[in-house]
């Protein structure tokens, strides 16, 4: 017994069981404790029979370590071998092994860890590594499922984020068990900006089309009006909505976010500068998820809204996402809403060729002044709208 706990890497969370572990966790939220119960049940059954993999995610502090060490112990107190390890231990424990001096082979503890009769993984978010961690992972991980070996794996990620490669494993419901201990917020959540107050009571039925302006004004606005609630109900294709900050562009791509999700559709809502810091800190350590996955989400997601595409994509790297972006989603034909100020002639010609296609790409030029100033004067909704 003394040498299974030795060689398990467990060292003080020796103490962590199934014992002293709170049955309904530490949150005081029924729905968290329920969640939380269904997965010490599925823990202990799997720490009585060890087969496929256990995939426990939830935020910092819901208990899924102690989930995972109370596995471990337990298999311990029956005289079989476990092996605990964060994944940022291994990969430490992997670097090092380059060391000239190291006292170990790179191979030989990268085959005991895979090899392991049962691994627990703690803590495994490494969508923030590096392309060579990355690769280890999948090294190990695939090793690790071709060969039916029982893993353990614990995550604060939202699951769907995992690689493709791994979603599939995950997602096995012959080889792999996923317990949520919390729902968890999602990348392109924390992205989205739909969830302002401002943004979020931003509808079609309280777009106002300001009947004081001169006719051939207002027409641009009404004409828009109807093009967006009429393409907010088939989503097809592109929209782009051009004019003055304020004249009403933002409001209807809102309006038209809120509806499409309303009706259970999924749509993401980002302001472009907020995409370009997002992707710019997606390169740091501390990163919950990695650029290329980040980037890939977006590229990918049903319908996408970006309000104001303008002069801050002014730099080489800035030019060079966008127009990946623009690109990746025109040749998809994937329905794409876009706000700016600019005319066309005045984007990078690598964007606005596509933009001035007009078999994908409709283009709705406002020219209403700016509703926020107070010389305008606003009233409710039109009485008739006609095509701008």
């Amino acid at each position: 017994m003394q040498r299974l706990q030795a060689i398990s890497n467990l060292g003080s969370l020796s103490k962590l069981t199934f014992d002293n572990l709170l049955p309904l966790g530490r949150s005081g939220d029924p729905v968290s404790q329920k969640l939380f119960q269904l997965a010490l049940d599925e823990a202990r059954k799997f720490a009585e029979n060890p087969n496929g993999w256990l995939v426990i995610a939830g935020p910092v502090g819901s208990g899924k370590t102690h989930l995972a060490c109370a596995v471990a112990n337990f298999r311990i107190s029956k005289g079989q071998a476990a092996f605990y390890i964060t994944v940022g231990e291994l990969l430490d424990h992997l670097r090092a092994t380059f060391n000239p001096n190291s006292e170990i082979e790179y191979d030989q503890l990268f085959e005991q860890i895979k090899d392991s009769p049962l691994l627990v993984l703690d803590n495994m978010n490494y969508s923030a590594t590096t392309a060579w961690s990355k690769g280890k992972l999948d090294q190990l991980l695939e090793h690790r499922f071709n060969s039916k070996l029982p893993t353990l794996i614990t995550t604060s990620m939202p699951v769907e984020e995992f690689e493709n490669d791994y979603a599939g494993h995950i997602n096995d419901p012959e080889f792999s068990r996923v317990l949520i201990l919390k729902k968890q917020s999602s990348s392109l959540q924390s992205l989205d900006s739909l969830d302002l107050p401002l943004l979020k009571n931003m509808t079609f039925d309280n777009f106002d089309c300001n009947l004081s302006l001169p006719e051939n004004v207002r027409q641009t606005l009404e004409g828009a009006y109807k093009f967006a609630k009429d393409w907010a109900k088939e989503p097809l294709e592109w929209v782009i909505l051009q004019g003055l900050n304020g004249c009403g562009k933002t409001h209807l791509a809102a309006a038209i976010a809120n509806q499409l999700r309303g009706s259970g559709r999924e749509v993401l809502f980002i302001v472009v500068p907020d995409l370009l810091d997002h992707l710019r800190s997606s390169f740091g350590p501390e990163s919950r998820v990695s650029y290329d996955a980040l980037f890939e989400r977006i590229k990918k997601v049903p319908v996408l809204i970006l309000d104001d595409f303008g002069e801050h994509a002014a730099t080489p790297w800035a030019k060079e996402k966008l127009y990946q972006l623009i690109n990746y989603r025109y040749n998809a034909r994937l329905a794409t809403v876009i706000t700016t100020c600019l005319a066309l002639d005045e984007m990078d010609n690598s964007v606005s060729s596509r933009l001035a296609d007009l078999q994908i790409c409709t283009n709705l030029n406002i020219t209403a002044p700016d509703y926020r100033d107070k010389k305008t004067t606003r009233t409710s909704r039109p009485r008739s709208r006609t095509k701008g």
